[in-house]
């Protein structure tokens, strides 16, 4: 099985599937100016692409390290039954942030811009939807003990393994689809948001494999802010207290991540 990705989400990133939801009529006449702002190479950028790696902090796995590198033009993401993240009541291998260059160059997501992230991601089989909580992709505040405001989650609803995206603070479901389905196969991903405090936010989540789409799904008036600004997250981070016998070894492979500004 190649896990080289042959095509780029979206092959254009104007038209109706480039308007930002939430916005007047006027604005999104305007919304063809995404605004290209992060564009990272597995293969030349390596893990200097995102602002931080959360891989096995707890150091409870030294002889797996690491956990989170490239590959080709990959991110790889892998996890295993044995590792603990630093709460021991659950997993963690995450990337934070998008990093142009070196040093402090990182993109800041604050109050009142609308940003998109468009990427492609694999989900082998033995990556289930659990019964608790399985992220794949987050938006936080940084900092320790900041809830998640958006989380693209796998999980198991009456026994059927879907994947789903929520406004977490509210419990506000934006989307919810059947998993098995995108399981061993590229998924490509849009994801926008406007950050908004109160009701002043916005979400838009898509999905597509091979050329279809999924799911297109939009919410208004969400709270998709805290303080500060911002953070988007990938990897795998996952409960240990699945109930359907769905932790095993697993990996997820990311490719093609790209972020844009509504300007």
């Amino acid at each position: 099985m190649s896990t080289s990705r042959r095509t780029l989400l979206g092959a254009a990133l104007g038209g109706a599937a480039g308007a930002a939801v939430g916005l007047s009529a006027a604005t999104t006449a305007h919304a063809a100016s995404w605004q290209q702002k992060w564009a990272p190479s597995a293969s030349a950028d390596g893990l200097g692409a995102f602002e931080t790696i959360e891989d096995d902090r707890a150091d409870s796995h030294p002889a797996a390290h690491p956990h989170i590198y490239a590959t080709g033009n990959n991110w790889r993401f892998n996890m295993h039954t044995v590792d603990r993240d630093t709460s021991t009541d659950r997993q963690r291998q995450e990337v934070t942030g998008l990093r142009n260059g070196s040093g402090s160059d990182y993109l800041k997501w604050t109050e009142g811009q609308t940003w998109r992230v468009t990427y492609s991601m694999y989900i082998p089989s033995s990556l289930k939807a659990t019964t608790t909580f399985t992220h794949i992709m987050q938006m936080k505040q940084p900092g320790s003990g900041t809830s998640p405001l958006i989380v693209q989650s796998l999980r198991r609803v009456n026994g059927v393994q879907t994947i789903e995206l929520k406004q977490a603070i509210d419990n506000v479901l934006i989307g919810r689809v059947n998993l098995d389905p995108l399981h061993d196969k590229w998924t490509d991903v849009d994801f926008q948001i406007k950050v908004g405090n109160g009701t002043a936010g916005t979400v838009r989540w898509i999905l597509k494999s091979g050329g279809a789409t999924v799911i297109d799904a939009s919410k208004t008036g969400l709270d998709t802010f805290l303080a500060d600004r911002v953070r988007p997250k990938w990897g795998i981070y996952r409960s240990l207290g699945d109930t359907s016998g769905s932790l095993q070894d697993t990996y997820m492979l990311l490719t093609n991540l790209r972020g844009y500004q509504l300007g």
